[in-house]
């Protein structure tokens, strides 16, 4: 009758409310989210508010927040006046002391699901997750609550499988002093960036941010139990002061040893990044991009750019893997003044590379093309003549 949905709902809540202010309410948590849930001009009729069971209005926006837009149901109130009008609804001191009721109740309701029926909990989120992560942004009064009750999937979790920021933190290694996460459009983006590398390798976990809501709403969790809240794109990992000398050292060696290459990609890549370094966050790929502290993440600045075709792209730091074969050749052919127009293809492809691996589409990918073919011919061009002069060597 209320919701027109006849399914069975995923949770009924019942209570009643005695003191200064009085008031039934009957609340439903659907069990499938409406098709207008994320429809902003959808007239989304919530909780039926009655007066001494008088119906008022089956759409009184101040009853609930946006972010809990899916409950249905109805709230009885004994202590406003009957003649009470629609337009003045939203000032009524006592409709924000029912809503604050309604908003406490649930949450309290969710924390326990979250807690005690896991499994109806995660079903609830794949439903309105995306929704409720709506208030850790806009109910700076709840807004902790919320963070409790998020689930992400992470580096650590089996595809469709969740872990919430407690679990996190309660599972964080020893020396770790942050919690990280990384953002893309899905599960299998974030996974094959090269990132996470470093990470996988001292086994620390990465929360996967897969939402495009995520980021807005990450903006809003600096921390969270006295654990600044990273991204892997602008921190690099921190296990402790040993290990961060350690890496500094090693760090600060490299780039004496890579600087005329360093010097040489900033030059030729001058236009299209602010920076060239070497990296101690990669361990198998040969570059990466990474925004610095101050600039927006990949993802977002791709959500951005679908929102406004005409904003220019950001320019990123480009970081290179000291240990690559790839760039021990490159350093040798610069030191050894070979080729500079081979070595100027190279670090073109090696920014496309860096493009491709951050799921961000290249500039020109005729051309690209073109390069990896030529680079093919000439790779099996010197194979072809290796062979020949190893069998010329066999006959004599």
């Amino acid at each position: 009758h209320i919701s027109h949905d006849f399914q069975e709902p995923m949770k009924v809540i019942h209570w009643s409310v005695e003191g200064k202010t009085e008031f039934n309410a009957l609340i439903f948590i659907p069990a499938k989210a409406p098709f207008d849930l994320y429809t902003p001009d959808a007239n989304n009729r919530g909780i039926n508010l009655y007066v001494k069971r008088v119906f008022i209005t089956d759409n009184c926006e101040s009853l609930i927040p946006q972010y809990l837009r899916f409950l249905r149901g109805v709230a009885d109130s004994a202590d406003l006046p009957l003649n009470v009008s629609r337009e003045t609804l939203q000032e009524e001191r006592l409709i924000q002391v029912i809503q604050k009721n309604i908003v406490r109740k649930v949450l309290d309701t969710l924390a326990q699901m979250k807690e005690n029926e896991r499994e109806t909990y995660e079903s609830f989120w794949n439903e309105f997750g995306r929704v409720l992560k709506e208030g850790i942004h806009l109910d700076i009064e709840n807004s902790e609550k919320l963070q409790q009750l998020a689930l992400f999937e992470s580096s650590k979790t089996e595809p469709g499988k969740y872990t919430s920021l407690d679990e996190y933190v309660d599972n964080m290694k020893e020396n770790q002093k942050e919690i990280y996460y990384l953002a893309g459009e899905n599960r299998n983006a974030v996974e094959s960036s090269p990132l996470l590398e470093k990470f996988r390798k001292h086994d620390v976990e990465v929360l996967y941010l897969t939402d495009p809501i995520d980021e807005w709403v990450v903006q809003s969790m600096t921390d969270y139990r006295e654990k600044p809240v990273k991204s892997i794109e602008k921190a690099e990992l921190d296990l402790g002061e040993e290990t961060q000398q350690q890496e500094k050292e090693e760090k600060e060696k490299s780039t004496e040893q890579y600087q005329q290459l360093l010097n040489f990609l900033r030059d030729k890549l001058s236009d299209k990044v602010k920076d060239v370094r070497v990296s101690a966050r990669l361990t198998d790929s040969a570059c990466c991009l990474v925004a610095d502290e101050q600039g927006a993440d990949i993802h977002m600045e791709k959500i951005l750019q679908s929102l406004n075709a005409g904003a220019p792209p950001t320019k990123r730091i480009m970081e290179v893997n000291p240990s690559h074969a790839l760039m021990e050749k490159m350093n040798k052919l610069v030191k050894d003044n070979t080729n500079e127009i081979k070595l100027s293809e190279y670090a073109e492809m090696l920014y496309d590379q860096a493009l491709l691996t951050a799921g961000m589409q290249i500039d020109d990918p005729v051309t690209f093309s073109q390069r990896i073919s030529n680079l093919m011919a000439a790779e099996g061009e010197q194979l072809a003549q290796s062979k020949t002069t190893e069998n010329a060597q066999t006959e004599s």
